[in-house]
């Protein structure tokens, strides 16, 4: 009987908002399923990627962990650093074969695409032993150069053919024919699959069709463009032992698993999320006691942050101290990277600042820091007392930074409440955070800015 290879694409959507916290237990939910594949996006963000896949790979055993490597050396680099501790690492390249596809997506001809799909297929199998190669709008290419591209891919080491009809313009009969004409790469070794857009509802009808005829695995997903893995299990368990094929899905979890998989998406599309780790909304990052230290970790470099193993223990720890009496936001996060990371010793010192403002005059900012021994002063007028102290340290230092953000809050109560303030700068596309407390809030401004500065300063050197 032909056992059927069953690749799920949730986490790998292109319209995915799920939180660090989501993606790993819709990853946990799959293998539980006992899935064959479990697919990953392409590395965006190194930091924040690298350490959702180690985390996925800590705990996925069973089930082939699937990472896209996009259309570069350097992707597959990384993608293979991350899959450094998985039990089954695969690199995956995908890349469009049609014509529109190719001119449109990556301004290459076809001579260049397979160029770049031999290099990069047989770089990544360099890396690891199981690659896979995603014809991408397959249904739209021209036979002669799609046959001779999937060609070079499998003489390049590629062991899985994925053949995709990403326009759905097939009718399922159609496209049965069109994965049957492929049959002869299987007599090299390779896993001929198959990925259908649902956009029509045809996707199942081409799937059973397809693993009727040459195609051995099958690209779903749950609530995504993909045909749709529980329709795709219930079909096998069902109508596969007449039919002569079956899969290795735990059907007795099958209800219950993609159910937990679909309130998750249902939540991420209400916008309901407990913990909004990794997706565009800082605002929305809630972490409490319960959250390890990945958690926390990912929630900084979302907000910019690249910390050191040492300043991250030290984050986790203050975190913790934290966690024990409230929830943690963005705002207390800032705060405690800046009191506790990267601590460094001071280029420049505050000495004295003197400002002057009013409504109906012009702020004005007079700041003296000390730099090797030397005072030197800066005098700035600005919209607003912050705003000229800034400028005046800026005149200071003879450089500008941009103000990333900026937050002041007060950390005890009465008439001489001391005063805390976060001062978040980026320099080279990081982000460095001062903090800066007095009973003065314009003094605690003016030491978390020069904090911030004296970390920028101290990187560099």
């Amino acid at each position: 009987m032909k056992k059927i290879f069953i690749t799920d694409a949730t986490l790998n959507s292109k319209n995915s908002t799920f939180s660090f916290k989501e993606k790993i237990e819709i990853a946990r939910q799959l293998e539980k399923l006992n899935v064959d594949v479990i697919e990953l996006s392409a590395i965006q963000n190194v930091k924040s990627d690298t350490l959702l896949i180690r985390t996925i790979s800590s705990f996925v055993k069973n089930t082939v962990l699937s990472v896209g490597v996009g259309m570069s050396k350097e992707g597959v680099d990384n993608a293979a650093a991350a899959l450094a501790g998985a039990a089954k690492p695969r690199l995956r390249i995908e890349a469009p074969v049609s014509t529109f596809g190719m001119e449109y997506s990556c301004h290459k001809k076809p001579d260049k695409m397979l160029a770049l799909v031999k290099e990069l297929v047989a770089y990544a199998k360099e890396k690891t032993s199981d690659v896979e190669f995603c014809a991408v709008d397959a249904s739209r290419a021209e036979e002669d150069f799609l046959k001779a591209i999937i060609d070079a891919a499998v003489e390049n080491g590629a062991k899985t053919i994925t053949i995709c009809d990403t326009a759905a313009i097939l009718m399922p009969d159609k496209f049965a024919q069109f994965i049957n004409a492929f049959a002869n790469f299987k007599e090299q070794g390779v896993t001929l699959s198959i990925a259908v857009n649902n956009k029509y509802s045809l996707s199942l009808g081409s799937a059973v069709l397809a693993i009727g005829g040459a195609a051995d695995g099958v690209k779903t997903s749950v609530g995504g463009e993909e045909i749709p893995l529980e329709a795709l299990a219930d079909v096998i368990k069902n109508c596969g032992e007449s039919n002569g094929y079956s899969s290795g899905i735990k059907y007795t979890e099958l209800f219950r698993i993609i159910k937990q998989i679909t309130r998750i998406i249902d939540n991420v599309k209400d916008d309901k999320k407990a913990l909004a780790v990794g997706t565009s909304d800082d605002g929305n990052i809630r972490l409490d006691k319960n959250d390890t230290k990945n958690d926390v970790m990912v929630a900084a470099a979302n907000l910019g942050y690249d910390l050191s193993e040492d300043d991250s223990a030290k984050v986790y720890e203050e975190f913790l101290r934290v966690a024990d009496k409230k929830t943690v936001g963005v705002k207390e996060l800032d705060a405690i990277i800046a009191s506790v990371a990267l601590q460094v010793e001071p280029t420049y010192k505050l000495i004295s600042y003197v400002i002057n403002t009013g409504n109906i005059i012009n702020a004005s900012a007079q700041i003296t820091v000390s730099k090797d021994g030397k005072d030197i002063q800066g005098i700035s007028m600005g919209n607003g007392p912050i705003d000229s102290a800034f400028l005046a340290i800026e005149q200071v230092i003879g450089r500008h930074f941009e103000l990333d953000d900026f937050q002041i809050q007060s950390v005890t109560e009465g008439k001489e409440a001391m005063g805390s303030a976060v001062v978040k700068l980026r320099a080279d596309g990081r982000v460095y955070s001062g903090n800066g407390i007095s009973t003065d809030i314009l003094g605690a401004s003016i030491r978390a800015y020069i904090n911030a500065v004296n970390k920028i300063v101290y990187e560099e050197a």
